[in-house]
């Protein structure tokens, strides 16, 4: 302990003495590991911020201590009793419908809110003009007052004061929307908002049976103490109500999972930038060590034993990449006062500069451990640099694997970076595949620069000098092939991989979807009406196709008399049980579904009730022929066996279900019918005179043209892809670096080789070529790769995890070859051009 001490305080002190001299070299280092902290933290900061500010302001987000929902019908007489018992109440009603102007020139689909007089509980909804929304949404002589988005009023071409019919009433719009506290918790919505009090939505006449209408009781509890216990106490008092429960400590459940989901991809795009990074940090610290070699030997040659060698370019590494940390925690600090700009309308981001020590500190370690992990093995090499070292500045030692110590050292912290990178990880088995291919792309990159050296070494011989001279660079000992192919290539692959999977995407919207979806799905047609819209949509849309059938609306309960909710569910098979969904009943097999595994039940079949279950969500959720399944359909739990299992074409946007019911299932139960029409031949023109047909002649129906929804979801698709891409070209920038990095560490082996190909008689211009050639090979060659493991990448993603077809995109070949050619060439040509002017003598003296 005494020797060591005095070591460790000697190796210290030498290093802060040759720090004294500056850190070149040591820049892209500093990038490197300044950009991949920077990008972790500040997405795990801006995460947490958002996520912070969710369960902070759950009373306002939720209008309420808890909410309860019931679909397609309000709550019994007992029910109610029992929800005002536990507070303050306040009742809201929604739902989506058409509204149109008064001479039925034009319509457009909203999002009806209808509350009371006590909305909101907490929060305050804000509207322009600023008066109380009581008086806002007042009525008068048979008209009453609507507040609106102000994307309906421009898309009706509309002003405050002007009238709007909703069903069977007269609206006047009062006000617009400014602030609606409770809006995150409402969930998506396709069409801008409408409020109305429940009284307007009353004499609207849309409500009728069978009306796909949500209907949420807030409440404010007089003992707050008992909020825990609320959701266990109404499902032992009410089994068979139905009703979704949700507490202010979890207003926007959804938004909170999918925010923590994206900040784990983007944890792990920061990630890769990072590791990328790390590769430069291996070339800096290899090509700085390699300029040290006199100063190595001459501590050898001083009697410096070789433990404190390491130790003092150890501390230097460690100074200076606690530099690059602080500089990405910085970013991270600031990420998201800069992000509440242009997030504050959209999420609930504070404004309120605060500091996230948890995403800090995750950053710092990140960024720690992939310095030790990078840094170790150049280490080991520059211990091995003998004293003799002094007397010829270029070594010709043959390159091999330091001891073992440091190869396990490096192999250990490696470990760590994969182990930290799963325990922090949402979704662990998504970590644990993002460090499986990890690995596996830094395995298959060194294999592909092993194969390309192989290449050309076994290349013919060309008469080009410059190309011949540009071969052997690429296989000799001590090239840039493997620096320049795993720098580049991995963000490369990260980024065609992405832009073919938002390609695919793109296509699908507006490509094969747009070409078979139907033109419009009408929703609420009730049994009365079915005839006589049947009737008008034929003579509207002669050589349309129109297909109708019966819809409920349910939730399922129970699988095999099991709560569902006490069920750990896979991920992909979630979506099913979140919420009510659609249901309907069926004597024959839908046209568009094909049997997969049992029999569909007879014409008047009148046994017990049967169901055909989606085949791909049976699997992921563990169901199988025979299985029960319990769905809470208008407040009764009904229980049918599983008959069959059926393909269901998600993609086609017709008429489909997760589950179909033997008719006799519901036999005398209320509901309403959807219908779709489908007509390729029709144009724009003709669309618009059947939504106005239908739409003034049923008030009460429901029209989405297709088109607008699939227009709405590829503008979020493309935000969604921008911020991808936002993120990926992160890990591009550090590929960018660390190519920039490699190429500057052979600088040195490349002035000796341009100093001595120039004595014997090259000229300039045949260097130039031959570093072009060169380049442009290694460039080509990376390109290749990234668009094969790029596209195969995306193929498994787009085909067997979003079940899309799946194209290779010509466009993305030909982007990811210019870029890498572009940034090999120019990026190399930028760094030979100082060598070639290097003067000969200085460099022959040291040789």
């Amino acid at each position: 302990m005494s020797i060591v001490t005095p070591r460790v305080a000697l190796a210290f002190r030498l290093a802060l003495r040759e720090l004294r001299g500056g850190i070149a070299g040591f820049y892209i280092f500093l990038a490197c590991i300044a950009l991949g902290t920077g990008a972790i933290a500040a997405v795990n900061s801006v995460s947490q911020s958002i996520t912070d500010t969710i369960a902070s302001q759950g009373q306002e987000l939720l209008a309420g201590d808890v909410r309860f929902e019931l679909n397609n019908r309000e709550a019994t007489p007992e029910e109610m009793g029992f929800l005002e018992g536990l507070g303050t109440i306040s009742v809201s009603t929604g739902l989506r419908s058409m509204a149109r102007k008064p001479d039925g020139s034009d319509q457009a689909l909203v999002e009806v809110k209808a509350v009371d007089d006590a909305y909101p509980l907490y929060g305050a909804f804000k509207a322009e003009p600023d008066y109380p929304l009581a008086a806002l949404l007042s009525g008068q002589g048979g008209t009453y007052g609507a507040v609106a988005a102000p994307l309906l009023l421009d898309r009706l071409g509309l002003a405050v004061g002007d009238e709007l019919l909703l069903g069977n009433v007269k609206l006047s719009i009062t006000g617009t929307v400014k602030t609606e506290p409770d809006a995150l918790s409402e969930g998506f919505g396709f069409a801008p908002r409408l409020l109305v009090s429940r009284r307007a939505l009353e004499a609207s006449g849309l409500i009728q049976t069978g009306s796909l209408v949500e209907h949420a009781y807030k409440i404010r509890l007089e003992d707050k103490g008992a909020m825990s216990g609320i959701q266990a106490r109404a499902a032992k008092e009410f089994p068979s109500a139905g009703w979704a429960v949700r507490t202010s400590d979890r207003a926007a459940p959804s938004l909170t999972e999918n925010i923590t989901r994206f900040s784990q991809f983007l944890t792990l795009v920061g990630l890769t930038a990072l590791i990328v990074g790390g590769v430069g940090v291996a070339n800096a610290v290899r090509a700085f060590l390699d300029s040290k070699r006199t100063t190595i030997a001459t501590f050898k040659c001083l009697g410096a034993p070789a433990q404190v060698v390491v130790l003092i370019y150890l501390f230097q590494i460690a100074i200076i990449a606690l530099g690059g940390i602080l500089i990405g925690l910085v970013i991270g600090a600031l990420s998201p006062i800069f992000a509440a700009q242009f997030l504050a309308q959209f999420l609930p981001v504070s404004t309120t500069p605060t500091l996230y020590p948890g995403a800090l500190l995750l950053a710092t370690l990140f960024g720690i451990l992939t310095t030790l992990a990078f840094a170790i093995l150049p280490l080991g090499h520059a211990r091995e640099v003998p004293a003799t070292a002094l007397f010829r500045e270029q070594g010709f030692e043959a390159r091999h694997l330091p001891s073992w110590p440091y190869i396990l050292l490096a192999a250990l912290f490696m470990a760590a970076l994969a182990g930290l990178a799963v325990l922090t990880a949402y979704d662990r088995f998504i970590a644990v595949v993002f460090v499986g291919a990890i690995v596996f792309a830094f395995v298959v990159l060194r294999l592909v620069a092993a194969a390309i050296a192989w290449l050309a070494r076994r290349s013919p011989r060309v008469n080009s000098p410059a190309l011949r001279l540009a071969i052997g660079n690429i296989h000799r000992p001590g090239a840039l092939t493997p620096s320049v192919v795993l720098s580049l290539g991995l963000g490369l692959a990260l980024l065609v991989t992405l832009t073919l999977i938002d390609g695919n995407l793109r296509q699908q919207l507006t490509g094969r979807m747009n070409e078979g979806a139907p033109n419009f799905f009408f929703v609420d047609i009730q049994s009365a009406e079915v005839d006589a819209f049947r009737d008008l949509v034929q003579a509207q849309a002669p050589k349309g196709k129109l297909m109708e059938v019966p819809m409920l609306r349910g939730r399922i309960v129970a699988f095999n008399g099991e709560d569902v909710s006490k069920m750990t569910v896979p991920a992909a098979g979630r979506w099913v049980l979140n919420g009510d969904r659609g249901i309907t009943y069926a004597d024959t097999l839908p046209e568009n579904a094909t049997l997969t595994e049992g029999s569909w039940w007879d014409k008047d079949y009148s046994g017990e009730p049967l169901v055909s279950f989606s085949s791909e969500e049976a699997h992921e959720l563990g169901l199988k022929i025979g299985d029960k399944v319990t769905v809470n359909v208008l407040g009764r739990n009904i229980t049918a066996k599983i008959a069959n299992l059926r393909r269901v074409q998600w993609e086609s946007l017709s008429i489909n279900f997760v589950m179909v019911f033997s008719p006799n299932t519901f036999r005398g139960a209320p509901h309403a019918w959807l219908a779709t029409l489908t007509d390729p031949s029709s144009t724009p023109a003709e669309d618009a005179a059947i939504l106005k047909s239908v739409t003034n002649t049923y008030p009460t129906i429901t029209s989405v043209r297709v088109k607008d929804a699939i227009d709405i979801v590829n503008q979020l698709v493309a935000q969604l892809a921008t911020a991808i891409r936002a993120a990926a070209s992160v890990a591009l920038i550090a590929s960018i670096l660390v190519l920039a990095g490699a190429l500057a560490a052979g600088n040195r082996a490349r002035t000796h080789d341009a100093v001595v190909l120039k004595t014997l008689g090259a000229t300039r211009a045949m260097l130039i070529r031959a570093f072009s050639y060169e380049y442009l090979i290694l460039g080509l060659a990376t390109a290749i790769f990234a668009l094969m493991a790029g596209g195969v990448a995306a193929w498994f993603i787009v085909a067997r995890i979003m079940r899309l077809p799946s194209t290779f995109l010509p466009d993305v070949a030909g982007l990811t070859l210019v870029t890498a050619l572009v940034l090999t060439v120019g990026i190399g040509l930028i760094g030979t051009w100082r060598i070639l002017g290097q003067k000969a003598a200085p460099v022959l003296r040291e040789l």
